[in-house]
């Protein structure tokens, strides 16, 4: 019997696609807020597929891997271009007389993509990751990296803007995070699932991370900043958070 609601997670999951897809032509053309702009969506699709396959009951094997592709596409390969392109442009063309050092530490940042690749189909097979996460999400990945180059793109005489022009901050950022995106350190999930018990101790740490979400944003508000760093912050705190929670598990 046919049934619609079986198609409607895989939809959304297709518009996370269609969100990355056109963040890769945006950051190529050198729109980068508006690359991060569609990385945003693509990201609120990503959370509203699992949300509506777990509210439906409609899984599917298709719609699994379909989100592996689509993640793949807009928090592995647009991130990665996104960094690139911002480097190239500061250093010159990549396809110019730009010394082979110079074009081998642009290009540098094409590892988030490949790790990002690496992390989803780990994520596919392991079976302790259904409430939690053990390494950094690639949504989160993308967002630090994506984020930072829109603040400095957006805010072109800060000292952001200066460090994120060297050869030195992105691809120091590209192999933490490929290193961070492949461990086994914990992380907590924001997921919900049905049946979840929202007084659990289970969490405490989600309403201590939205609290300094909330903190964030008044700050970055009051400083009158561009609003890309909430997200930049945000997920900086999610990632020393989770650090330090596994340094006390320990």
């Amino acid at each position: 019997m046919f049934s619609v609601k079986k198609y409607i997670p895989d939809t959304i999951t297709c518009m996370n696609l269609l969100c990355g897809v056109l963040g890769v032509v945006a950051a190529f053309c050198g729109y980068l807020d508006q690359a991060f702009i569609l990385m945003l969506l693509a990201s609120l699709f990503d959370f509203c597929d699992g949300l509506a396959a777990r509210t439906l009951g409609a899984y599917s094997d298709l719609g699994k891997e379909l989100d592996s592709l689509s993640d793949l596409v807009s928090f592995g390969v647009l991130p990665s271009v996104m960094m690139v392109n911002y480097m190239a442009t500061a250093h010159g063309d990549l396809m110019g007389p730009a010394a082979w050092w110079v074009k081998a530490l642009c290009l540098a940042p094409v590892i988030v993509a490949v790790f990002s690749g690496v992390r989803l189909a780990k994520f596919n097979i392991d079976e302790r990751q259904s409430s939690s996460f053990l390494g950094l999400p690639t949504p989160s990945c993308a967002m630090i990296c994506a984020s930072l180059v829109c603040f400095a793109y957006r805010t072109p005489d800060s000292f952001v803007a200066d460090w994120c022009s060297s050869l030195v901050l992105f691809p120091v950022l590209s192999v933490c995070m490929a290193a961070m995106l492949v461990c086994e350190l914990p992380m907590f999930s924001l997921k919900i699932h049905k049946g979840d018990d929202f007084k659990s101790d289970a969490y405490i740490e989600r309403y201590i991370f939205l609290g300094i979400i909330v903190a964030i944003i008044v700050l970055v508000l009051v400083l009158r900043l561009h609003w890309s760093l909430i997200v930049f912050v945000a997920l900086l705190a999610y990632v020393l958070m989770n650090i330090a929670y596994a340094c006390v598990r320990r």
